[in-house]
């Protein structure tokens, strides 16, 4: 028995239905760790560079790691991995729920997916019994919708399903996996490489259990982790908001995307915020598994009822696309969730629409007639719809902004917020220095958790200065330091998705050091984890992953920012008059990770 692990691989050919189950390597583990970092590297050693991500060469991967489904709180989650159908590059989303536990109770520690299956399937896990079974009866269906009837046709309700819905099978760019409904793989578009091999869903059920090679240490060490959350001067509000509790912190701080980042504060804010859905329309806390915040909420609207928002979504549908109408985001939150959708990707698209319309680029005839003009709830809603069945106009938004603005032309480049094909997330970086370097150098694309830097929005600077030898890191407005920070959470955020362990808790609420992570990976497993090959593994990983991203075409002119960010500065709020200085940031980055002036590692 392998300790911590579930001690297999599995393979399945969706082509042939050839199904191979391998013994997890320790030595190999102790070289990436588990989950993302296992699925980095098996796309670094095994993926051809040069492939149509929407074509059967592409890999699917499902990676969990050595704690998931242990008693470590938020060891829920679990990360899809492959080329992005979004971007072209590295791609890869987590989520939490139960799915990810499901696996290891299974047996297993990678799931991989490879070829294309002739018509539409799901493919059923039961600790050793793998199949391929015919999904043409679920067909069309939502993602709600489809995780019913397979536990209806198995007879199990406990079966753990990883579904896609309509988007997913129509092949939107931006499709999301769901687990539980609304535990969301939502960036990078892995609902569309499912949709790409024809296959509907993955369903797990798992008899067994996780070992730890020390039990009584382990637990010792999860029991400091516990007291770290409980005693967080955040617990109470994460709690009570989950994420959403951001939208009006980020109002106060003058960052709030309203009208598509051209202003950072909504002054009707208090209409949409985090406190007014828990007061609202709040009925009960949902938890991941093993988690002691249980900072997700199921809430009841007039219309709709559902799991979440998280804050992008929240925000992504209403100031971000100048809507004051909570009750319309939520409603957008459970249709996207059924559909399959991402709301960060869908909002851009949204919000560019509405702001090149202003600036009177284009008008109705460019749009197939739809009145983009801020907050339209009608035109929101029928662009939606047009995107998930790829009719009309729809089909070039379901490719993301970055196709868009290409395709339309007339200076609407300009004003398309993505990052390598990414959509940039609801967080304005000119007032967040270290995050708006983390949107430019993140291997999968504007993306902030790849790093998350949210110690500089802490004004510890005393502890700054203890930790990266500077005051300034904890100051959310300078530039200085924040490469030395960066590259510091860049391991921490990848360690997190290695154990797995929720990010939210891990990272953001500063609970997890790289010495406590070591004692915990030595006490699970039993194999010889020190600091120095956690720390290891990780800078090796992130590497491979530049490494793997400049074979896909990266250049370090990608490195960057839009232009609203770096020559716009904010008018009014906490961050007036503020912009990312993103080159310098970025050669300094460049240098800590030891990498040449052209972003390349020379390791």
């Amino acid at each position: 028995m392998l300790n911590g692990y579930g001690g297999h691989i599995l393979r399945v050919d969706l082509s042939s239905g050839r199904i191979n189950r391998e013994k997890t390597d320790p030595k190999y583990m102790l070289d990436v760790i588990g989950g993302r970092g296992m699925n980095s590297r098996r796309l670094f050693d095994e993926l051809k560079r040069d492939i149509d991500p929407l074509l059967e060469e592409n890999m699917l991967l499902i990676g969990v790691g050595p704690v998931t489904g242990s008693l470590f709180s938020t060891s829920a989650y679990m990360t899809i991995s492959g080329k992005s159908p979004m971007t072209g590059i590295l791609g890869d989303s987590a989520a939490g729920g139960f799915f990810g536990p499901e696996i290891k109770y299974a047996g297993y520690d990678q799931l991989i997916f490879t070829g294309k299956a002739q018509t539409l399937c799901y493919v059923y896990i039961c600790d050793d019994h793998v199949e391929i079974r015919d999904a043409g009866h679920l067909k069309g269906w939502d993602i709600f919708e489809t995780t019913a009837a397979i536990r209806k046709e198995l007879s199990d309700n406990s079966l753990q399903v990883a579904a896609i819905g309509p988007a997913g099978e129509n092949l939107v760019r931006f499709a999301t996996v769901a687990c539980n409904n609304s535990r969301m793989c939502g960036r990078t578009g892995m609902g569309c490489l499912f949709g790409s091999k024809n296959l509907k869903a993955v369903v797990v059920k798992g008899t067994g259990m996780v070992t730890a090679a020390d039990p009584l240490k382990f637990m010792e060490l999860c029991k400091i982790i516990d007291q770290r959350i409980m005693s967080h001067p955040e617990f109470q509000d994460r709690h009570d908001m989950g994420s959403t509790l951001l939208m009006k912190a980020l109002n106060g701080l003058g960052i709030l995307p309203v009208n598509h980042f051209q202003k950072g504060m909504a002054d009707y804010v208090d209409k949409i915020s985090g406190q007014t859905l828990a007061k609202q329309y709040k009925v009960k806390n949902k938890g991941c598994f093993n988690c002691n915040i249980n900072c997700s909420r199921y809430y009841i609207t007039p219309e709709v009822e559902s799991e979440g928002p998280e804050y992008e979504t929240l925000c992504s549908f209403s100031s971000r696309i100048g809507s004051d109408n909570l009750e319309f985001a939520l409603k957008m939150n459970q249709y996207l969730n059924r559909m399959g959708l991402d709301s960060l990707s869908t909002g851009e698209t949204i919000g560019w629409a509405m702001e090149c319309v202003e600036k009177g680029i284009f008008d109705k005839t460019d749009f197939d007639g739809l009145d983009f003009t801020w907050g339209n709830i009608k035109t929101i809603q029928k662009i939606v719809d047009l995107i998930i069945k790829q009719e009309g106009i729809g089909a070039e938004f379901a490719k993301g902004t970055r196709h868009l603005a290409a395709l339309m032309g007339k200076g609407s480049e300009k004003y398309a917020l993505h990052v390598k094909g990414l959509d940039v997330i609801c967080g304005d970086p000119r007032g967040i220095k270290a995050f708006g370097l983390t949107y430019a150098i993140a291997s999968r694309g504007a993306d902030h958790l790849r790093a998350e830097p949210f110690f500089e929005l802490t004004n510890r600077f005393d502890e700054a200065e203890k930790r990266f030898g500077m005051r300034d890191v904890a100051d959310r407005l300078s530039n200085n330091g924040k490469a030395v920070l960066v590259e510091f959470t860049e391991r921490q955020a990848l360690l997190t998705d290695c154990l797995t362990m929720c990010k939210n808790v891990g990272l953001s609420m500063d609970v997890l050091d790289f010495e406590l992570a070591a004692d915990l990976l030595k006490a699970g497993t039993g194999l010889k984890f020190t600091e120095d090959t956690v720390n290891k593994s990780l800078r090796t990983t992130i590497n491979n992953d530049r490494w793997m991203n400049i074979d896909f075409g990266i250049t370090p002119e990608q490195d960057t920012l839009p232009y609203r960010f770096t020559h716009e500065p904010l008018l009014e709020g906490e961050s007036k008059g503020q912009v990312v200085p993103v080159h310098d940031m970025v050669k300094d980055y460049y240098k800590i990770k030891g990498w040449d002036e052209n972003g390349v590692p020379q390791e």
